[in-house]
C-alpha cells in the first residue's frame, strides 16, 4: 500500500473599495495551497492564491514581491467637524491591529488542527472632500505619515482624492494626521479605497495532512476596536471576516526498480564458496533499492504470508520448517523518524512498532533509499543440512502508509 504536508511566511496588502454600504460583515476568501516542487525541493512553503485585486492589482510597481492586494467593501466617513488642532479621536487617526493575531484552521476531515498568524503592517486609503480644504490645513502631504507609521511609497491625487499608504511597524499604536484648521462638515471628509497590508505565517505543510483546512478570523471595525478610526470618521461596516482555506496536496510515491519485486537472498560473495570450499554462509541476505518521492509524514509496516513472530517469515514445505525473516529500511537524507533521527536500517515489523512516523525536513524527489532482507546465522546453520535440498520461499508486503494518526 503506497498512500499519498518550514513555516512559511506572506505578506500582502488588501485595499478596500468603495461600495454601497453593506448589511453584512465584510468577507473576504483567503486562499494557499502546499504542493511540492521537484524543481525546487527545499521550497517547502504554501503559496499565496489569493486571487490579487485591488491597489496592487492597479499599481504592481508599488508592490514587491510577496505583497498581494485584496478588495473589501468598505468607507468610512466624517458624522462632525474635525476641529483645528484636534485631540487624536477628533480627527484623522489609524489605528490597526499591528499585533500578531492566531487563527486556527481544522482539517475538514480528520479535523487536526495548525495555526495561521496574522498582523496588519500597513494601512492606505484615498481621502476625498466635497469642497477644497483650507490652505495649509496639515503641516504636511499625506504621503508622509504621522510617526509611528513609515513612510510607503504611496501619494498622488487632486484636491478633492489624494491616495496615501503607509508602513505600520509592529505594535505600533495610533498614526493620527492633526488638522491645523477647522475642517467643517460640509467638507463631507471621507475615506474610499480604504485598505491594509499584511503578514501571515503559515504552519509547516510537510507536518500537516494531505488535504483541506479552514478556519475564520474576525477583526471588528469602528471606535475602540481592532480598525480604529477615530470618534469622527466612522465606517459603513463594523466586521471584516477572513475566511481562511489552506490546500495540502502531497506527494508519497515508491519506485521499485524492474525484477526488484523478487528478491533472492544469498550468502555474501555468492554459493560459489560453499560449493568450491565448503564453508558454510553465516547469512542470507540481500539489499533491494528503491525511489522515493515523499513530502509528507509517512508510517511503514509490513503483510506476511507466514509469519514468525512480529516478523515474517520463509518456508520450506517439504520440511515445514519455517525461519523468521529479518526485514529493515534505509531512508534517504531529508527523511527522519519523529524524533527527528537518521533511519539507517530500521527494523520493520508487523505491528509497524519503532516505524509509525517518519517526516520529510523538505521535499524529497525520487531519492534512494535500501529495503534490507536477511535470515540470521543460527537460522541458516539450521537450513544448509548436508545432502538435503531445501528451498524456502514466502510473500513480504512492505507497506508506505501517509494516514499517520
Amino acid at each position: 500500500m503506497n498512500k499519498t504536508g518550514m513555516a512559511s511566511h506572506w505578506r500582502a496588502l488588501a485595499w478596500l473599495a468603495a461600495l454601497a454600504p453593506s448589511a453584512e460583515a465584510a468577507t473576504i476568501e483567503m486562499t494557499a495551497k502546499f504542493r511540492p516542487d521537484s524543481a525546487n525541493p527545499l521550497q517547502n512553503a504554501f503559496e499565496n492564491t489569493t486571487p490579487q485585486g485591488g491597489y496592487c492589482g492597479d499599481h504592481p510597481e508599488y508592490c514587491e514581491n510577496g505583497v498581494f492586494s485584496i478588495a473589501l467593501p468598505i468607507r468610512f466617513r466624517s458624522i462632525a467637524a474635525i476641529p483645528a488642532l484636534n485631540d487624536e479621536r477628533q480627527g484623522a487617526m489609524f489605528r490597526v491591529p499591528s499585533y500578531w493575531k492566531e487563527v486556527t484552521v481544522i482539517h475538514e476531515q480528520t479535523g487536526e488542527p495548525e495555526i495561521v498568524k496574522m498582523r496588519v503592517n500597513g494601512v492606505g486609503a484615498a481621502y476625498t472632500i466635497r469642497e477644497p480644504l483650507p490652505e495649509n490645513v496639515w503641516e504636511s502631504g499625506w504621503v508622509y505619515p504621522p510617526a509611528p507609521c513609515r513612510y510607503g511609497g504611496v501619494g498622488y491625487g487632486h484636491a478633492w482624492y489624494y491616495a496615501f499608504f503607509w508602513r505600520v511597524p509592529a505594535d505600533a499604536g495610533v498614526c493620527a494626521k492633526q488638522a491645523q484648521k477647522e475642517i467643517g462638515e460640509s467638507h463631507q471628509f471621507a475615506y474610499e479605497n480604504t485598505g491594509f497590508s499584511y503578514e501571515l505565517i503559515t504552519p509547516n505543510p510537510l507536518k500537516m495532512s494531505t488535504g483541506t483546512y479552514r478556519g475564520v478570523m474576525n477583526y471588528t471595525v469602528g471606535p475602540h476596536r481592532d480598525f480604529d478610526m477615530g470618534d469622527v470618521m466612522l465606517p459603513d461596516d463594523d466586521l471584516i471576516t477572513l475566511n481562511f482555506t489552506l490546500d495540502v496536496e502531497h506527494t508519497l510515491k515508491v519506485e521499485i526498480p524492474p525484477g526488484g519485486n523478487h528478491v533472492e537472498l544469498v550468502p555474501q560473495g555468492g554459493w560459489q564458496a560453499w560449493l568450491t570450499q565448503g564453508r558454510k554462509p553465516t547469512r542470507l541476505f540481500r539489499d533491494q533499492t528503491f525511489n522515493i518521492s515523499a513530502s509528507s509524514r509517512f508510517k511503514m509496516s509490513l503483510e506476511c504470508q507466514y509469519v514468525s513472530g512480529n516478523t515474517c517469515a520463509l518456508w520450506e514445505p517439504k520440511a515445514g520448517h519455517p525461519v523468521p525473516l529479518e526485514v529493515s529500511v534505509t531512508l534517504p537524507n531529508g527523511l527522519t523518524d519523529g524524533m527527528g533521527q537518521a533511519v539507517n536500517r530500521r527494523p520493520l515489523l508487523r505491528d509497524g512498532g519503532g516505524t509509525e512516523l517518519f517526516q520529510a525536513g523538505f521535499y524529497v524527489d525520487r531519492k534512494p533509499g535500501t529495503l534490507h532482507f536477511e535470515v540470521a546465522r543460527d537460522e541458516v546453520q539450521e537450513m544448509l543440512k548436508p545432502g538435503i535440498t531445501r528451498s524456502y520461499s514466502g510473500q513480504v508486503t512492505v507497506i508506505w502508509d501517509s494516514e499517520v494518526g
